[in-house]
């Protein structure tokens, strides 16, 4: 049987390796509470039993999980626990993919060396006439995330509603995206012309073509890495003499969010001839 007696401070810092600095955090954060304050003196005593959470508490900060986090996961117990932890990794596991990216690209900047390590050779490939759904927004990089999911799940929306659905999201780029310049982008969804005709729903061609591709992995395809693919498309179509006769775009080839890191997302292309 657990015993109920309770500890100082000072003997719980030293069973569970926390210092008093990190309990008194801990406590104003609510995520180890005392068992007793004592009302006239401030002191603080644990019970025995909280050593198992004081333990967990520095296990997660090891992974470096914010404390809002922290919190999170002692609401819960058991299976929805280990979930957010292996959720939380997940997202640590894809910012370290995208920052490894980002040190190639950065170095690639300093170096002056045009082609960055990992990344593949644009290649040619013909794309056949399109019928597509689109939404055209004006967003900075700041606003792009919120802005995207907005428009492609508004065009998946309507696309399944009718049945018309021939692929997946196609964004082009009409004007540059940035910290300070908001584009606009056009969000294409492919869609079958004949059902869409009989759904009544407005559409345009996107003519046939030639495009110089480059096929990107999830953490390749993040800002501001992704621009490496830009210029390589660019510095390709330049270097054969071909025109550019339409804007760049990436294709995707599957939902963004859900893709790991190394899995292979999206085609940054030109259409050229």
């Amino acid at each position: 049987m657990e015993s109920t007696e309770l500890l100082s401070i000072g003997e719980f810092a030293r069973r569970s390796r926390l210092s008093p600095r990190a309990l008194r955090l801990y406590d104003g954060q609510g995520i180890l509470v005392p068992a007793e304050v004592d009302d006239d003196t401030g002191y603080r005593r644990y019970r025995e039993s909280q050593l198992t959470t004081a333990r967990l508490v520095m296990l997660l900060r090891r992974l470096d999980m914010p404390l809002s986090r922290v919190a999170e996961v002692l609401t819960v117990s058991g299976s929805q626990a280990a979930d957010l932890v292996g959720r939380y990794w997940d997202e640590v596991e894809r910012r370290a993919a995208s920052q490894r990216e980002l040190a190639r690209y950065v170095q690639a900047q300093f170096s002056g060396d045009q082609r960055v390590p990992g990344f593949a050779e644009p290649r040619l490939r013909h794309v056949a006439e399109q019928t597509f759904i689109t939404e055209k927004r004006h967003a900075t990089i700041g606003e792009f995330a919120a802005v995207t999911d907005d428009s492609a799940n508004r065009l998946m929306t309507v696309a399944r509603r009718h049945a018309v659905s021939a692929g997946n999201v196609v964004f082009l780029y009409h004007g540059e995206i940035s910290e300070d310049s908001d584009g606009p982008v056009e969000f294409c969804l492919p869609v079958d012309p004949a059902a869409a005709l009989r759904a009544g729903l407005t559409t345009r061609a996107e003519p046939a073509h030639d495009e110089w591709y480059l096929r990107l992995t999830r953490a390749q395809a993040e800002y501001p890495q992704i621009l490496t693919a830009y210029d390589a498309v660019f510095r390709r179509a330049a270097e054969r003499g071909d025109r550019w006769t339409g804007p760049p775009r990436e294709v995707y080839l599957g939902y963004f969010p859900d893709a790991a890191p190394d899995e292979e997302i999206c085609d940054v292309a030109l259409p050229i001839s």
